[in-house]
């Protein structure tokens, strides 16, 4: 049996992401309300063209945030305010260490360069489970649910469909992953998660045999 391997996504999933209070900390930073913020950089030629890989580079996210915020925003700021609405969940890492007990372990989450840059940072706690192998959608050139970014993941670990894994709290990102073939779970506790983990590495076992 090929080596498996298990995608997961980071927000939601691995920690509690307070995006209300990411905006708030936003708001306190620029002086902008919620919708202003929304209209400026949180839509599709913004944030989720970032997300996507418009924006390649960590000083050109930053330099295309700026220009939409319309004044200068210092990236330690921007660290920081992204990282005060994440708290992690200690189950749900603990299914990750499980999983890479059966396989190996990569990480997908929808952000841009600045994130994947600062990731360690905004994420000590994977460092250690992820090695590195902590990535944004921004790395593959495609964001979630496209199924080109899945393509992209398989094709770097040089990994079939039915040997992969993907784990995501959007219905519509799972929906994405299944189209290609890979064995999905919806996220809904760290419980629910490191059954469904144990279930697929023993159905692949199983089909092997």
């Amino acid at each position: 049996m090929s080596q498996l391997l298990f995608i997961f996504d980071m927000d939601d999933v691995l920690y509690d992401y307070d995006w209300r209070l990411r905006m708030a900390g936003m708001t306190e930073l620029t002086g902008m309300p919620l919708e202003e913020l929304r209209r400026r950089w949180w839509h599709d030629e913004g944030e989720w063209a970032a997300e996507a890989g418009e924006f390649a580079t960590p000083e050109g996210y930053l330099s295309a945030f700026q220009e939409a915020i319309g004044m200068p925003i210092d990236e330690d700021d921007w660290v920081r305010v992204r990282g005060s609405a994440m708290t992690p969940w200690p189950e749900s890492l603990a299914a990750v260490r499980r999983a890479s007990e059966l396989g190996r372990v990569t990480l997908l989450t929808n952000n841009g360069a600045l994130a994947a840059k600062h990731l360690p940072a905004l994420a000590p706690e994977l460092v250690e489970l992820f090695g590195d192998h902590l990535f944004t959608s921004s790395d593959y050139g495609a964001r979630k649910p496209d199924p080109v970014v899945f393509e992209r993941v398989l094709k770097a670990y040089d990994t079939a469909p039915a040997d992969a894994f993907f784990a995501d709290d959007l219905a519509v990102n799972v929906a994405g992953a299944a189209s290609i073939g890979i064995a999905t779970h919806l996220f809904t506790s760290s419980g629910a998660l490191r059954a469904a983990i144990d279930e697929f590495a023993v159905a692949r076992r199983a089909n092997a045999d």
